[in-house]
């Protein structure tokens, strides 16, 4: 009988699909993934060090498991990903933990564990110039059998001075086209009708080969693949999204018409300290690039308020230029200091909690206005949405998403998961959208 393992997953995309590869070495050498953690004779905690508050929960779900550990001193408990890397030294402290994987290391979970078995800690943070895990098909383990992620690449070099990615992910390199080419084929044989294309910084895609391909060619190559697939890609960088890919984006319906911008701040002065590479004014002229070449796209966001010295005048410009963008959603934080970055290093976190959390409670209220505007515009329009899941709010209703990535909740009829409809738009909140 195969030994199960549980994998819960904190933080961004990349570290669900993070989560499926390691799923998938696991059912390569003898276990089964399971949804029930009190079946598991091994907990993987996938972890993400991006902000403070994700490391505090992962904190706190250790002790949690400490408990589940008493219950059953049998039980393993492995903790991977970026806060793994990072914190090696600390969390070995932690008696609840029997090993430690990074990022790059997902391969050597099977000796890890061996060596756990003869009662030893275990530990491998050690990054690499090369894996990307381009031939391991990822053991999908959130799964609607309709969406999908797909990794195209793996790290960053763009240090902007408050991010520990580069650090805990190291060297920024793409996979094989083919292998993701393949990868997306064979999830539409599946059943799969939309997949997000991943990447720390998607849009500096490149790989030299045979041909030369970026990634607004990878992108062209990927919808070739079937009209029915949807694709979606996160994350682009503002320095590097090209009026080249912006034409592909408007060229392929199924290429869904929603870019994810990442902003930060709307003053040149801070971004400059972030180590953005761009300025407002280019940041701008991207956004302007947006709307005029792909009509109707949807923009949404992320936003730093209080990095360091931010003033009044700096936040102003950041609430100026959501005004001016108009973004249809956002992902809004305070600024939190990161060890060994360059801006934990070098500069003061001098802006006092209160001040950063009433900076951004503006934004996140302006924000949801934003959302709502951007909702209210869309009554009494039509859609195609992709049916993806069943309403959160009420089993008699599903719920599906439309091209610009817009919730969209819908009575259930004859309609499937899986299936495309076009509906008409009755009313909305800032959140979704609700339709006939």
């Amino acid at each position: 009988m195969k030994k199960k393992v549980y994998i819960e997953t904190y933080g961004c995309q990349m570290n669900f699909s993070d989560s499926e590869i390691v799923g998938s070495i696991m059912t390569n050498n003898d276990y089964e993934v399971t949804k029930i953690i009190n079946e598991a004779s091994l907990v993987f905690i996938n972890t993400c060090s991006i902000r403070d508050n994700a490391e505090q929960r992962v904190s706190r779900r250790l002790k949690e498991l400490r408990a589940l550990k008493k219950k059953n001193p049998e039980l393993k408990v492995g903790l991977l990903g970026c806060m793994a890397e990072r914190l090696q030294d600390k969390i070995f402290e932690e008696e609840v933990v029997d090993l430690i994987v990074g990022p790059d290391a997902y391969r050597d979970l099977p000796n890890l564990l061996n060596a756990v078995d003869k009662g030893q800690k275990a530990a491998n943070v050690i990054l690499s110039e090369e894996e990307t895990y381009d031939e391991i098909e990822p053991v999908r383990l959130d799964n609607n059998g309709i969406s999908a992620f797909i990794s195209i690449m793996r790290g960053c070099q763009n240090f902007c001075s408050y991010c520990v990615v580069p650090y805990t992910r190291g060297k920024e390199r793409s996979r094989n086209p083919e292998t993701i080419i393949n990868e997306a084929k064979n999830l539409f044989e599946k059943g799969y009708r939309e997949i997000t294309l991943l990447g720390q910084n998607v849009n500096s895609y490149s790989w030299d080969g045979d041909e030369s391909i970026n990634f607004a060619i990878l992108l062209e190559k990927v919808a070739l693949i079937n009209p029915l697939l949807r694709i979606r890609f996160a994350t682009s960088h503002p320095k590097d999204i090209s009026d080249e890919l912006l034409h592909i984006v408007a060229k392929y319906d199924n290429i869904c018409k929603s870019i994810h911008l990442p902003v930060q701040s709307g003053s040149s002065r801070i971004l400059k300290l972030m180590n953005r590479k761009y300025t407002r004014e280019w940041y701008m002229n991207r956004i302007e690039a947006i709307k005029r070449i792909i009509p109707g796209c949807a923009i949404s966001t992320d936003i730093i308020t209080g990095f360091c010295s931010e003033t009044e005048e700096d936040h102003k410009e950041t609430i100026s230029l959501m005004e001016w963008v108009g973004y249809d959603y956002a992902f809004m934080f305070k600024y939190s200091e990161r060890s060994n970055t360059l801006a934990a290093k070098k500069m003061k976190d001098d802006i006092p909690e209160e001040v950063k959390s009433r900076r951004l409670e503006e934004i996140i209220d302006l924000q949801r206005k934003l959302s709502l505007e951007s909702n209210n515009n869309d009554i009494g329009k039509s859609f195609e949405i992709l049916i993806d899941g069943t309403s959160k709010r009420s089993q008699l209703k599903l719920s599906g998403r439309n091209s610009q990535n817009k919730v969209v909740i819908i009575p259930k009829n004859e309609n499937q998961l899986g299936d495309y409809i076009t509906i008409k738009i009755k009313g909305c909140s800032s959140a979704t959208l609700i339709s006939e």
